[in-house]
């Protein structure tokens, strides 16, 4: 057994069977158990390998956050659709149900979900995340998480932290103060350690005021395992260790993906896969590099040719005294401790599902509950059973919008596009035109293969000329001409590793106006990652944002258009009406000068900003309208001895048919001595209603709802003084407010 004398970390819950093995393992052992190797299926994406003569397993990792990449599985809807549900116990379902898949496909970790804060809308990963407030995010996070763990599968609480951006992130400093990261962006990755024992964290590539995530002691290890008492396994973003003594000494466990592009997988290129059978004498990552380099992308990581920083190089680091083993030795045990938490030493984890149906039929009624009705002028929707003709318009209004790209892409079985959808819906009850108007939108998913709507294909589908060219803008002024309403289906295309632009690519915000300039009524539906300039906004009718709905893409629009559903969804994050409105709108705050992007918007992200500016949004968060009305009576506040709250409010169904709303409440301090948001979201419940109903709903409001970090005294504080709680439908549209207040100034532990 080890040695009682070994320090040991003492918040990672170990066993004998686990000290046995470490005091059996030679150092060579323990090295490679700290970074990845070669999956011999070729399927996971991050892969520790065995060590056959312990027993010990290999353990298995998986992207991503919409379902199992690496094989056929369900596409769920973009995580942003998930947030815009406001609804935790949804977030649960959604997460078991991933973790069910990741078993179901043989693997034991899912890389997965993401906590990035939306700092600036323009991220090119903003679909994969969940909102620009912390709250909405630390809530949802937990629940996904335990949902997650629940079923079997380790969870990753990823980017760990400032990941909020896409354009350099291999490299750019995120300048920022110790209050916005405690206030802002660590919010949700604490709530994820400290109430759901995420199994895993993920570093992220950037660095945090000039040192890298991978490398950085504050945040890995005085702050999340030290101060959170974090027992689970700190593992890098992929090929994002540059330093690995630095690293290890930091508090970085596990190093990924552990082996060079060109080995990654069993199966690559053919030119990668003969570098790969050079000998070791050659020099096969600079080789790699040359072949790679006509289809590199500007910016590409520049370790993707390398070994790994925690193979021969760590250990012979260890011989030097430049690490001890005993730090390697802790390594080991948090990725042990782990295995034997989720049974992986014993091959005693649970079932498993992929590609279930009840999977299926979730990811349909998660992205119902996250569509949002941002506009509806004069009833357009729900639309008429009634209704003669229908054009449906858009560059790719035939093919599911399953996802974005990058390490999130997901493979369905089957999908269900907007125009098949509708038709289904219709059931050749209503003439149903379609016209694509604008040159197809390059889609990540495109170039896959099997991923497109299975009805219809982008090649030869309708909307084209006879001639078999795409038509112009023209063809779908004449259809939205001839019928009742028009459908206008857009989307972006946003992808991992680059940023996005708020304006609709192509020529699709052309096509909107145009179309809206003749139509009769004019329904904009968004398939968007993020929020968009919608310069047309004021010309239609309607607007309906779907994000990325996922494979149910079809069957969603039609049944949130048709008024089968309510939709549900909520603002998860603020839609400007220019790129100026946003809080990081000069260079030097993004992308960066110099490769530091200055958060000298400080705690003022999203709606605190616009709030504290007095900046009108096109739509604000917390915004969704819905298909019924709904009335608030009764509220009360009541005030405890410490700064905590409870609210309570009626709420009634005043309209004809059912549906969902969703309460939100907002504290701020009247009269703040320091410089705080007027009013931040404290808490939320979605409350679904038949027509007259009516419930009363009771939200706690925690201390940490009247506090603000005071770097000073390295604490949270909540001054003494007024606070107002705001209760309303959005962070625009209070309904009611009451005041509370706290005595003397409180610190919280």
């Amino acid at each position: 057994m080890t040695d009682p004398e070994t320090p040991m970390d003492a918040a990672v819950p170990t066993s004998e069977r686990i000290e046995s093995l470490i005091d059996r393992l030679t150092l060579e052992e323990k090295i490679d158990l700290i970074h990845g190797g070669i999956d011999p299926d070729g399927l996971a994406t991050g892969y520790v390998p065995p060590v056959e003569r312990l027993g010990i397993p290999a353990l298995s990792m998986v992207d991503g956050p919409m379902g199992v990449r690496d094989v056929t599985a369900t596409a769920f809807p973009a995580s942003i659709a998930l947030a815009s549900a406001w609804d935790t116990d949804l977030a649960y379902e959604q997460g078991e149900a991933l973790g069910r898949e990741v078993l179901g496909a043989g693997h034991d970790v899912l890389l997965a979900p993401g906590f990035n804060i939306v700092r600036v809308p323009q991220c090119g990963r903003t679909f994969e995340y969940y909102s620009e407030d912390p709250h909405l995010s630390s809530r949802l996070a937990t629940e996904t998480v335990e949902g997650v763990q629940d079923a079997g599968a380790i969870a990753t609480a990823k980017h760990y932290v400032a990941n909020n951006q896409e354009q350099d992130r291999h490299a750019v400093s995120a300048e920022v103060s110790e209050r916005a990261l405690r206030e802002i962006y660590l919010p949700a990755f604490e709530a994820a350690v400290e109430e759901a024992d995420v199994g895993s964290v993920m570093a992220a590539y950037n660095q945090i005021n000039g040192t890298y995530a991978t490398e950085h002691e504050w945040l890995l290890s005085d702050v999340l395992k030290d101060e959170w008492d974090f027992d689970g396994y700190v593992v890098s973003d992929w090929w994002a260790t540059t330093d690995g003594v630095a690293a290890a000494n930091a508090g970085l466990d596990v190093d990924m993906p552990g082996v060079p592009l060109h080995e990654w997988h069993v199966e690559g290129s053919p030119v990668h896969d003969l570098i790969g059978t050079l000998p070791d004498s050659f020099p096969k990552g600079t080789l790699a590099k040359l072949a790679a380099s006509p289809w590199l992308p500007e910016g590409a990581n520049p370790n993707l040719f390398e070994e790994s920083v925690f193979g021969e190089s760590l250990r012979e680091a260890v011989e030097r005294g430049k690490v001890p083993e005993t730090t390697i030795d802790g390594k080991v045990r948090r990725v042990f401790g782990q295995m034997e938490r989720f049974g992986i030493f014993d091959d005693d984890q649970p079932d498993g599902a992929l590609d279930a149906p009840e999977h299926h039929d979730l990811a349909r009624r998660v992205a119902e509950r996250g569509a949002v009705l941002l506009r509806n002028e004069e009833a357009t929707l729900p639309l008429s059973e009634d209704l003669d003709s229908i054009a449906v318009i858009g560059p790719n209004a035939e093919t599911a919008k399953i996802g974005g790209g990058g390490s999130s892409e997901v493979t369905p079985a089957a999908s269900i596009g907007p125009l098949s959808g509708i038709r289904e819906r219709v059931d050749g009850g209503t003439t149903v035109e379609f016209a694509r108007g604008v040159e197809r939108i390059e889609d990540p998913h495109d170039a896959e293969g099997g991923i497109l709507d299975l009805g219809v294909s982008a090649s030869d589908g309708p909307g084209l000329n006879d001639d078999g060219e795409v038509p112009e803008i023209g063809d779908a002024v004449a259809a939205a001409r001839r019928v009742d309403v028009t459908v206008v289906v857009v989307q972006d295309d946003a992808t991992e590793s680059e940023d996005r632009s708020l304006w609709l690519p192509g020529d699709q915000d052309e096509l909107v106006a145009r179309v809206a300039d003749v139509a009769d009524r004019t329904v904009v539906v968004c398939n968007t990652g993020g929020p968009i300039r919608m310069p047309w906004a004021g010309d239609v009718e309607a607007i309906v944002e779907t994000w990325y709905p996922g494979q149910e893409d079809g069957h969603v629009t039609a049944s949130v258009l048709f008024g089968d559903v309510d939709p549900g969804g909520r603002l998860p994050v603020t839609f400007g009406r220019r790129i100026d409105d946003y809080p990081a709108a000069t260079e030097e705050r993004y992308p960066g000068v110099g490769l530091q992007a200055e958060y000298g918007e400080g705690v003022f992200v999203g709606y605190r900003h616009f709030d504290a500016e007095n900046v009108k949004p096109e739509y604000p968060f917390g915004h969704g309208l819905s298909y019924t009305d709904f009335e608030y009576t009764d509220v009360s506040v009541k005030s405890g001895d410490s700064p905590e709250a409870t609210v309570e409010v009626t709420v009634e169904n005043v309209g004809e048919r059912e549906g969902r709303d969703v309460v939100q409440v907002y504290v701020g301090p009247e009269d703040p001595a320091t410089p705080r948001p007027p009013k931040e979201l404290a808490a939320f419940e979605s409350v679904a209603l038949e027509a007259g109903g009516q419930t009363t709903v009771e939200l706690e409001i925690e201390s940490r709802a009247f506090a603000y970090y005071d770097e000073d005294d390295g604490a949270w504080t909540v001054p003494d003084g007024e606070y107002t709680i705001f209760v309303g439908r959005s962070a625009r549209n209070v309904l009611a407010e009451a005041s509370v207040t706290v005595s003397e100034t409180t610190p919280l532990e």
